[in-house]
């Protein structure tokens, strides 16, 4: 296989090439071209495809367990036949209910919003954007996405152990976790659970440095990291993000396998279990908080920013605009990289901690929202006076900014340490964390699929399926979780079982019942989705090289699949990724491999100020076509 660092040099191009088709020196099997293939693109399809089948996994059981809430005194005999022993007599187990919440938390956050997300579009994109062959090192690529799917399987496999899966709340602290006796899911479903997550980091951290990697080495002539699109620059700080902040979660998951299987007493001290008195001493459940929470919070920003930065290129290509403040966003990125390992505290203001350090903690939490409005300003200003083009993508994308906004404003409250004794694990905290995190992560990532799907596959979504799935989630996820801050403010805590021994929570149950329907909407909007993909791969309608008119690198690779992405010469960049109607272009765009001397018309002082032959270009033709007028 040839190394990928020969593409920033033309003379080896050609060279590099012969070995970058690979048809042409060796047949692809199936194993080699669809399984254990080490072609970015393919790769990013076996993401995709998981994260789509582990989406629909954590949607029913967020399902099964809003009927408990809605209806915690009715008997479903159909629950007996699907669960089984976890719900006898039509009964979910009050102890699988947590089970529920627990696997579905992590893989929504983990194996859909980070591998899902991340995994598809920074293996698509990062070399396509960049005029790269490939990923750094393929072969990690691969291994990547493979530790991946076997985190999802050992994490699944926890519904087939006699005791069930994992039951501590995805954040799975101590001692529900440490203490294999405690439930029954702290038993093997919890080991099953912390095996499955040392993979998925492992996995991550392999994708991180091959993303980094290749952004830094690999970019084609011309493609300095000012002419990157805003999808690479977002990319880049999650992988950084990733790379830095996972390793800690291993950490405290090594702890924890210590206090539950050698004896140890990391997080557990003065524990009664059954009546008799545990030998652990001089442990604390909050060092654990401390260790999961200083990843947890990078996590909330290794899930968000890639979404930003597809809704940003998204944006500006159907706003026919350039994106408003590029500068701006790509420092906003950076900023919001740094402090968010400064604010993981904000998770633990009821834990005890000294008010100093928990003002410390808000002060830098309420600095953090300044980066995400500059962001939320910015696309607000791309779309101001665009002429927008209202593709399914600009429509989740344009979704995407309102969640953002309407569960950013919510996290306001949550920082700010008074108000968040009282609102902390209340539902105020479920509607916060799936407005802001949840649907607009979600929405980010469809955005890039309906986008980005040509590229892919080589064919166009349905727009009218594309519309419906747009309407039914957006409305359904805002009548989901909309109520929930006024169940929060009321006091209901979350991941209870049922709010009937509660007089004071009884009134909530009529919008329980509510939020349960809308939820079975949404799960049913999502349907429409899966037919849309999957029959489009097949039988949609075949695109062109360049269906949106964009600027980007991508575009101008074949539509049919070759490993190695440019058939000829890899393209060199001349101009950044937004030149979108600009005055005196007979189009309204101009691809980034397109010279500046063939745009001496619309060219702008600023568009070359660091080629001076281009600039002695751009004077000779103004002086030679504008006589009249003083050329500065």
């Amino acid at each position: 296989m040839a190394t990928a660092l020969t593409v920033n040099n033309p003379e080896l191009v050609h060279v590099h090439n012969d070995h970058g088709h690979g048809d042409h020196h060796h047949k692809e099997t199936f194993l080699t071209k669809y399984i254990f293939s080490q072609d970015h693109k393919m790769i990013a399809k076996q993401f995709l495809i998981t994260g789509i089948i582990m989406a629909v996994i954590a949607m029913i059981l967020s399902v099964l367990f809003r009927i408990q809430l809605a209806y915690p005194n009715t008997a479903f005999p159909f629950l007996q036949t699907l669960l089984g022993r976890f719900a006898p007599e039509g009964r979910l187990d009050p102890n699988f209910y947590l089970s529920l919440v627990t696997i579905h938390g992590t893989i929504m956050v983990f194996f859909v919003l980070t591998a899902g997300l991340s995994g598809t579009f920074s293996n698509l994109l990062i070399p396509l954007q960049l005029g790269a062959r490939d990923m750094a090192s393929p072969f990690l690529n691969m291994l990547s996405y493979w530790f991946f799917f076997t985190a999802c399987i050992i994490m699944l496999s926890s519904f087939f152990v006699q005791k069930g899966p994992a039951s501590g709340g995805w954040t799975i602290y101590p001692p529900l976790s440490a203490l294999p006796k405690a439930m029954p899911g702290s038993e093997m479903g919890m080991t099953l659970w912390l095996t499955s997550m040392v993979l998925f980091v492992a996995s991550q951290l392999m994708g991180g440095i091959n993303y980094i990697s290749t952004i830094l080495n690999m970019r084609t002539k011309g493609m300095d990291l000012w002419k990157m699109p805003l999808t690479i620059w977002a990319f880049f700080v999650t992988a950084i993000l990733g790379v830095l902040s996972f390793p800690v979660l291993v950490a405290g998951v090594v702890l924890l396998v210590f206090d539950r299987s050698m004896g140890t007493s990391f997080y557990l001290s003065d524990i009664v279990l059954n009546g008799s008195v545990l030998p652990n001493e001089g442990g604390s459940p909050i060092l654990f908080e401390h260790l999961f929470w200083f990843l947890g919070h990078p996590e909330v920003y290794i899930v968000i920013m890639p979404a930003m930065g597809l809704v940003s290129e998204v944006m500006a290509v159907n706003a026919r605009k350039p994106i408003f403040g590029y500068h701006a966003m790509v420092y906003s990125l950076i900023g919001i990289t740094i402090l968010s390992f400064i604010v993981w505290g904000h998770h633990m203001f009821v834990t005890g901690m000294n008010p100093f350090l928990g003002g410390v903690f808000m002060i830098t939490t309420l600095i953090i929202a300044v980066p995400s409005a500059v962001k939320t300003f910015n696309w607000l200003a791309t779309l101001w006076r665009g002429n927008i083009r209202f593709t399914p993508a600009m429509m989740f994308s344009i979704g995407f900014v309102s969640f953002f906004i309407s569960g950013g404003l919510t996290g306001i409250f949550l920082g700010n340490a008074a108000l968040d004794i009282n609102l902390h694990d209340t539902y105020f905290v479920v509607a916060h964390f799936h407005l802001v995190m949840g649907s607009a992560a979600i929405f980010g990532m469809l955005a890039g699929v309906y986008h980005w799907f040509p590229k892919m596959f080589g064919r166009l979504m349905d727009e009218k399926l594309g519309y419906l799935h747009f309407w039914l989630t957006f409305i359904g996820a805002y009548l989901v979780f909309f109520p929930m801050h006024f169940m929060g403010l009321d006091g209901v805590p979350r991941r209870y079982y049922a709010f009937t021994e509660f007089e004071s929570m009884k009134q909530w149950l009529s919008v329980n019942t509510f939020i349960t329907w809308a939820a079975i909407m949404s799960a049913l909007a999502q349907v429409a989705f899966l037919y849309n993909f999957v029959s489009s791969i097949f039988f949609g309608r075949k695109a062109s090289q360049n269906p949106w008119n964009a600027n980007t690198l991508e575009w101008t690779t074949p539509v049919e699949r070759i490993h190695g992405n440019w058939p000829g010469e890899i393209p060199t960049v001349y101009r950044w990724s937004y030149d979108y109607s600009k005055p005196g272009h007979d189009q309204d765009f101009i691809p980034q491999t397109v010279p500046f001397s063939q745009t001496l018309n619309s060219n702008l002082p600023h568009d070359f100020e660091d080629d001076p032959e281009v600039e002695k270009m751009q004077t000779e033709w103004l002086k030679k076509n504008s006589p009249s007028q003083e050329v500065k």
